[in-house]
């Protein structure tokens, strides 16, 4: 087979670390040197949510949500193997493993750099990014890797539909044992502003597009059109949220890398605990592959959001989940290479073909 650069990552999607970056630069410098900018957008606000925010939120969410087949769930039945490890790990392990790697390190081994304060709002965040398994760049790891465009598809149509049971008792849960109080209801508003509602759409808009023009219109033409605007959205997200964000991180740069570090380790963490466990049920590499990446990546559009929508913009809990989108795309980019050698490790599949992606 010709091996050839690997589709399906846009320039964009590629270099999102520097784009977060320098969302960050102009962020903090809007809100020190233009202060009236985020003080006039911070009047437009509904039951404490951010319209302005908002509506970025699901210029991001949005599109994701149309690439999404939820016909494919009746595929539920076919190598069922890898669809239960990946619920387990996105739901059993995932959230509390990094509830205890982030009390780790924020309680205890950054506690001479953290205060108490600061170090229970930063576990609020990574708990909400840790409870949000990925959704949507999914897609991108799995192409990366060769992944199985069947499995993956069906893989995160469950775990989208997942969300809308698990995601606020855990939340509320690990929460509660961390000493931060959610009320439900802002939760629950949370899930139906950023889930809900852009799935519904999604769903709507995919079905009326596929029956008015069929399926490839939609794969190659329609859904081609909003392949820049999430991440146009997350982008200008983020330059909002640094504004407001400022006073935190030039009070507190080093903080951005004790972020980084807990969040690092439980990416590798949770990728290799589906990985290795792929190797012992003997799974082909094609379901492996997005197994662990689905688990290792988070929606962190959904986390970004719910943090915003319960804490405000400007709190601590926010900037967790910003770190989160800033180390996300070259840690995964890593473990696509992890992947893509240690391909021998798993049994070939027979009659293979070539993969041939429609959601990316």
């Amino acid at each position: 087979m010709k091996k050839t650069k690997p589709a399906g990552i846009s320039f964009f999607e590629k270099n999102l670390t520097i784009w977060v970056a320098l969302c960050m630069v102009a962020g903090v410098l809007i809100g020190r040197f233009l202060p009236a900018i985020p003080d006039f957008l911070s009047r437009f606000e509904y039951a404490q949510v951010s319209i302005p925010i908002a509506v970025l939120i699901w210029l991001m969410i949005y599109p994701m949500m149309m690439k999404v087949d939820f016909t494919s769930i009746k595929n539920v039945r076919k190598e069922p193997a890898g669809l239960y490890l990946t619920w387990t790990v996105n739901w059993l392990i995932k959230p509390f493993t990094m509830f205890g790697i982030a009390m780790l390190f924020f309680y205890y081994l950054f506690s001479a750099w953290i205060p108490a304060d600061l170090a229970r709002d930063y576990l609020a965040g990574a708990v909400i990014l840790g409870a949000a398994p990925c959704t949507a760049m999914v897609f991108v790891w799995s192409h990366l890797t060769r992944g199985s465009p069947a499995y993956t598809v069906v893989q995160v149509a469950t775990n989208d539909l997942i969300i809308l049971i698990a995601f606020v008792p855990i939340v509320v849960f690990l929460l509660g044992i961390g000493g931060v109080t959610i009320p439900w209801d802002t939760l629950f508003l949370s899930v139906v502003l950023f889930v809900v509602i852009p799935l519904a759409g999604g769903i709507w808009t995919r079905h009326c597009v596929i029956k008015r023009r069929g399926e490839e219109y939609f794969h190659r033409r329609f859904i081609t059109k909003f392949n820049n605007v999430t991440i146009g959205g997350l982008l200008l997200t983020l330059v909002l949220i640094f504004s407001f964000q400022g006073g935190v991180i030039l009070g507190n740069p080093l903080h951005i890398l004790l972020i980084a570090v807990p969040l690092i380790i439980q990416t590798f963490l949770i990728f290799f605990i589906a990985y290795f466990v792929s190797r012992k049920l003997r799974l082909c590499h094609d379901v492996a592959a997005p197994a662990g990446m689905i688990g290792a990546s988070n929606f962190f559009e959904l986390a970004v959001a719910v943090a915003i929508t319960i804490f405000g913009a400007s709190s601590p809990v926010v900037l967790v989940t910003i770190v989160g989108v800033l180390v996300e795309v070259p840690v995964m980019l890593a473990l696509v290479k992890i992947a893509n050698r240690t391909k021998h490790w798993f049994p070939e599949r027979q009659n293979e073909q070539p993969a041939k992606s429609q959601n990316t």
